[in-house]
């Protein structure tokens, strides 16, 4: 259901237009990191990249305000550890999926507090 829900509003983001069809949550032109050049390169690694940026944006709005210097906090961290990935697709990948985990654990406990 939670799921559902976070589904829902991510399509709903979608439709009007807040979610760039194919495109890295940074401008790929001034792309000069490794890591930055592998995901504005392969499309999977893209395409993770938009949705750990849409599903931050949607956390950081939705978590309390003493939470959100926390969510902000980690997300420049796991910035920081993307860069040691280099250009490893593989590791960006692994890295994608950790950071995914993170941000869905965190609306879990936000669909947990309170109805919507």
């Amino acid at each position: 259901m939670r799921r559902l829900i976070l589904a829902a509003l991510l399509a709903e983001m979608v439709s009007m237009g807040a979610l760039p069809a194919a495109a890295a949550s940074f401008d790929c032109a001034k792309a000069r990191k490794p890591d930055e050049r592998a995901i504005c390169a392969h499309r999977e690694l893209n395409d993770q990249d938009v949705r750990v940026d849409q599903l931050y944006g949607i956390t950081r709005h939705l978590v309390p305000m003493g939470g959100r210097d926390a969510i902000m906090d980690q997300q420049r961290a796991w910035l920081k550890a993307r860069q040691t990935c280099g250009a490893n697709r593989a590791c960006l990948a692994r890295s994608y999926d950790q950071r995914l985990g993170e941000l869905n654990s965190v609306m879990d406990r936000v669909y947990r507090q309170g109805p919507f």
